[in-house]
């Protein structure tokens, strides 16, 4: 399982979060505690927003703790928002197309997470990606699906949260045709440069650890505490949304129901 860190707030250098603290992002690539294995070495990325409207972002597919740019970068770089993840993969290939976070317009979007028996329904899933967002499909990853699959909802009106619903429910839905028995696990987040949605969801009673860190400037959510404040990380439910805004984070139900066959 990946690990992975979402900021807003005050505008801080990415490194205050991704290689300082104790239990740093980068220090989670190589000793994650809440994770099947502790090392998260197939890759990593940063994105994060500035002056644009679309976000900046880099991506590699070296392990984080031996990457100086990624130390450099983090140094350099303030943001108001910005998310960054460590890969460990789940049975796709170790490329830079497969590396979080995934880019689309001014949207940024991570997860942690597998959907059971994705190698049987991924030209399914694919085939539900409209033709507009099926072009920007650069990688492999069931992750990389479930975005297109969002903003394709999103572009149909849904608001984010019930887009990622139904992303997840496309998914669902052909695991239960095909007979896969596998779980769908997900703690994922997605943002537009203002708001940060996060969500951790699971078909069965494992989902993958997730916390929200709501501090007097800023909202942090991450696969793991990265420092030593406990007592300001909460385990976030599972079947849950977080909306991040404004350094304000608001909590509601998070529901994935099964979805009609195409």
């Amino acid at each position: 399982m990946c690990r992975f860190l979402a900021y807003s707030g005050v505008p801080v250098f990415l490194e205050d979060f991704v290689a300082s603290p104790c239990h740093s992002l980068i220090h989670q690539s190589l000793h994650a505690e809440e994770a099947k294995t502790g090392t998260n070495g197939d890759g990593f990325g940063i994105g994060w927003y500035g002056e644009r409207a679309e976000p900046g972002h880099y991506r590699e597919v070296r392990p984080a703790w031996s990457d100086e740019n990624l130390l450099s970068i983090a140094r350099q770089v303030r943001s108001h928002l910005f998310f960054a993840h460590v890969r460990a993969a789940t049975g796709t290939a170790t490329t830079r197309a497969n590396c979080h976070p995934f880019v689309h317009g001014r949207y940024l979007f991570m997860h942690n997470g597998q959907i059971g028996g994705y190698g049987l329904i991924r030209r399914q899933l694919e085939a539900l990606i409209p033709d507009s967002l099926y072009g920007a499909r650069a990688g492999t990853t069931d992750s990389e699906a479930l975005f297109l699959l969002a903003l394709a909802h999103m572009a149909e009106g849904m608001a984010p949260g019930e887009a990622l619903a139904a992303a997840l429910s496309d998914a669902l839905s052909l695991m239960e045709r095909t007979g896969v028995r596998e779980p769908l696990r997900c703690a994922a987040a997605l943002a537009d440069g203002e708001t940060i949605h996060a969500i951790r969801w699971s078909s069965d009673a494992r989902p993958p650890s997730l916390y929200v860190c709501p501090r007097p400037d800023s909202v942090v959510v991450a696969s793991e505490p990265v420092d030593a404040a406990r007592e300001c990380w909460q385990a976030l439910p599972c079947n849950t949304l977080a909306t991040v805004q404004a350094g304000n984070v608001t909590f509601s139900p998070f529901l994935v129901g099964l979805r009609q066959a195409a």
